[in-house]
């Protein structure tokens, strides 16, 4: 792995004015943006403004924020996930292979269009992992 897990907060429309708060909170800024709307794929007209990613700094404090797709609600409580950044492709299969053997995926491992191998899944526990390789760590 690359890091340590990065939380990864999730909202049900809210992302713009959760970031606004903890910039205010932490005084940290928000270095990464991007709505529903800019991304590489069809989205609905009223997704368009929704937060896909983002990524708050301050210091060594970092976290990511996004918006959930519409229809799919945040569950108060449920809305943390840890993401792994990955160093190499061996790496994110090994853990994708291991945490699915006895978790739920809730996004298969699949290449996507911010150019990384990605998958999303609950482990037993209920913690979620966004595991992340980054095909330009090649």
């Amino acid at each position: 792995m690359k890091q340590q897990a990065t939380p990864y907060l999730s909202f049900d429309g809210q992302a713009t004015e959760a970031l606004g708060y903890y910039s205010e909170v932490f005084e940290g800024e928000v270095v990464e943006k991007q709505t529903f709307g800019e991304a590489d794929f069809p989205t609905p007209p009223e997704a368009e403004n929704r937060i896909l990613h983002s990524r708050f700094k301050k210091g060594e404090l970092v976290f990511m924020v996004s918006d959930t797709f519409p229809g799919q609600p945040v569950t108060e409580g449920g809305h943390v996930a840890l993401v792994l950044e990955l160093a190499s492709e061996v790496e994110i299969m090994t853990l994708y292979d291991r945490l699915k053997e006895k978790g739920t995926v809730l996004m298969e491992l699949q290449d996507t269009f911010w150019d990384a191998k990605y998958a999303k899944i609950k482990d037993p526990f209920g913690v979620t992992w966004d595991l992340n390789f980054s095909k330009e760590n090649r």
